[in-house]
């Protein structure tokens, strides 16, 4: 199903994410304005930069128990069955990779616009895995209220430390230089859960660990690209190309359709490549 946010300015491109293959996808309504978030639309490709109107679209396998969230900073899919997002995403500009803005002081905080059973503090009290932001702390420096925000659960995975400080960590800092680089960029992110695994959980709301997360970037600068990664929940110390997979090889994982609303030749090229040296890692 499909789902529709407004937003300032002009964007570019449709974004999309999501979830492994048991999970959900986005519903379409109508939402309030939203400067940061995930856009979506038909691309006019006689435009660098690609002007689009404000849709985005979502095909997933199924789309139970899904709740939209529109932030100031971000656009999530959350499951109710999870009691964690599908997918998170956001437009990244240069403008918004600083600001005075900081995380100090914040607490993690349930978010009471979905339903209980819900996670809370507590789940992650002692847990052994961090609270791992989808959307960063780092890219919401720009606005008080976003910053606060993306400290809502709603906004949280059980990650493993070791990934959350060290790889994710570095691929997050990786993409606010490319917001610099490009002038802006489309992060989707999300947890996948494997069909094939059992889910450890955590805390009395038994919060899933998720097997692994995937991030997927576009940028329209110039001719358009994006790229893949998926990064296993475990420590690790590797090279950024390491985690590197194409959007098709995404889709493959996670079963969810990207970029749906892109002329079919513009998707199927974005989709097919991942050129490392195009991004410069």
């Amino acid at each position: 199903m499909k789902s529709k946010v407004l937003v300032y300015g002009f964007a570019a491109m449709c974004i999309l994410a999501a979830v492994a293959v048991q999970r959900l996808s986005a519903d379409k309504g109508q939402a309030a304005d939203v400067e940061n978030a995930v856009v979506v639309t038909k691309v006019d490709a006689s435009d660098a930069v690609g002007k689009l109107d404000v849709e985005v679209l979502a095909q997933c396998t199924d789309n139970k128990g899904e709740i939209m969230l529109t932030r100031v900073g971000y656009v999530a899919s959350y499951n109710t069955l999870n009691k964690q997002p599908n997918w998170v995403g956001w437009r990244l500009t240069a403008n918004h990779v600083s600001g005075p803005y900081l995380r100090k002081g914040i607490k993690f905080h349930e978010d009471e616009e979905v339903p209980e059973p819900r996670a809370t503090d507590a789940d992650y009290r002692s847990s052994g895995y961090d609270r791992g932001h989808m959307c960063p702390s780092g890219d919401n420096k720009w606005s008080q209220k976003a910053q606060e925000q993306s400290f809502l659960f709603t906004n949280i995975c059980p990650q493993s430390h070791g990934l959350n400080a060290g790889d994710w960590n570095e691929m997050e800092q990786q993409c606010r230089k490319w917001a610099e680089k490009e002038g802006e960029i489309y992060i989707v992110c999300g947890p996948i859960f494997y069909s094939s695994a059992t889910h450890k959980k955590i805390g009395r709301n038994k919060i899933p660990v998720p097997e692994a997360f995937f991030k997927v970037v576009l940028s329209m600068k110039g001719e358009p690209k994006a790229i893949g990664f998926i990064y296993k929940n475990q420590s690790g110390n590797r090279p950024k190309g390491d985690y590197v997979n194409t959007v098709d090889q995404v889709e493959r994982i996670t079963g969810i359709d990207f970029f749906p609303s892109l002329p079919d030749d513009v998707e199927n090229k974005v989709e097919a490549e991942a050129n490392i040296n195009d991004w410069g890692i």
